[in-house]
């Protein structure tokens, strides 16, 4: 179990022989260092993904104290308020209510309306980069992108956008394995500021109603779909940070994977009807979200093993993604790889609500980066964000020859 440190260098920077380790020492570990079970293999991750014996929260069924388990300190309050609100982190029939709301912002119809609005945006920022004969992707095209498409979709004003990086930064902090207090103090501050700035942009949208979804799910006027203006605010930061952190992350880390696979982006650059597949092999090659924890809300058993109630489970979707018993030679890049049942975008009713269009994005730059660039090269070693469970790069620094 030595291999397996999430706060290793080392590890970050490539975990995946790790990760073969793992599977290979049986289907679930305990890790002592930060009292989970950890699930390496793909048909387990994505049972019990699905598995209602677990739950993202616990708190609709126990306390605290009857779960085991000690409150957050007071002085995160603010965090606990923003996270346990969104979507993502609660339970039928909160979770039902608010996902029927929000997805209908998100039919595959409404999403592809925005397919001209996101391959423009695509267009525009790399021709930028074209123009300046490159510079850093990450914070060029990959970070742009996604942030302004959401943003655009939530009605957030377009001089306000460069607020909700940092803001989302300072709260996915605290998505990390033992986030330190000084990252919780950045993700307490950062929460307590979004939470004010949307606040203030709800009312505005009450009075003075637009197309945006803000001023959809105000307008919801079922009374058993209602949203509190603290749901409406969680939903709104949930949908910022992940309608973007993800797809950045995924953009920078495909590309750095083309790059060091000169034999693959040739293929890419040679045949652009390979971008669908492209997309979802690098998701898979590199994930962006590398693990995924779960509350045990009854007794489990896995391989003979008993998972008590009250326990926690990291689900490896980065294991998973590379598990041999599902991807024939997994640690081979392949932009041509037919089955790829990927998990990159999790599964059961926390699916990702985001996923048809985070794959426009992805191919969007992807299509404007292969056409416009064709002669782009790596310009330097990019650095590693020093996270695990958000796996992305500090930038990416690029230029055409």
């Amino acid at each position: 179990m030595v291999a397996f440190d999430p706060w290793d260098p080392a590890f970050v920077a490539d975990p995946y022989p790790a990760y073969a380790e793992l599977r290979a020492q049986g289907r679930v570990r305990y890790f002592e260092a930060t009292d989970q079970w950890l699930v390496p293999h793909h048909a387990d991750v994505s049972a019990l993904l699905r598995d209602r014996r677990l739950g993202r929260t616990y708190l609709h069924r126990y306390t605290h104290e009857e779960f085991g388990r000690t409150a957050p300190p007071p002085e995160h309050e603010p965090f606990h308020t923003l996270n346990d609100h969104g979507m993502l982190d609660l339970e039928p029939p909160d979770h039902t209510r608010i996902r029927r709301l929000v997805s209908k912002a998100f039919t595959p119809r409404t999403v592809e309306r925005l397919r001209p609005y996101v391959e423009r945006l695509a267009g525009e920022l790399v021709e930028g980069l074209r123009a300046r004969g490159g510079g850093d992707l990450l914070t060029e095209v990959a970070e742009p992108l996604p942030v302004a498409v959401i943003a655009e979709m939530l009605g957030v004003p377009e001089g306000d956008r460069h607020l909700l990086r940092p803001w989302s930064a300072a709260i996915c902090g605290m998505y990390e394995l033992n986030p330190s207090e000084e990252t919780a103090e950045r993700a307490v501050r950062a929460s307590v500021e979004f939470s004010d700035y949307l606040r203030g942009l709800i009312a505005e949208r009450r009075r003075e109603p637009g197309e945006d979804l803000i001023s959809g799910l105000i307008a919801a006027h079922d009374e058993d779909d209602r949203l509190t203006e603290q749901e409406m605010i969680s939903t709104a930061v949930l949908l910022l940070n992940a309608g973007h952190e993800a797809t950045v992350n995924a953009t920078v880390n495909g590309w750095y994977a083309l790059f060091r696979h000169p034999d693959q982006l040739a293929a890419l650059r040679a045949d652009h009807s390979l971008v669908p597949s492209a997309v979802e092999e690098l998701m898979r090659y590199d994930t962006p979200l590398q693990l995924f924890e779960r509350w045990v809300l009854e007794d489990i058993e896995i391989d003979g093993t008993t998972v008590p109630k009250g326990a926690e489970v990291a689900l490896l979707f980065g294991s998973a993604n590379h598990d041999p018993a599902v991807f024939a030679d997994p640690e081979r890049l392949d932009l041509t790889r037919a089955e790829n049942p990927h998990i990159s975008f999790s599964a059961g009713i926390h699916y990702c609500i985001g996923a048809p269009l985070a794959r426009i994005e992805l191919a969007a730059s992807m299509t404007a980066l292969l056409t416009r660039t064709p002669t782009l090269t790596l310009a330097g070693d990019p650095s590693r964000k020093p996270n695990f469970v958000i796996r992305g790069l500090e930038g990416l620094p690029v230029e055409l020859r």
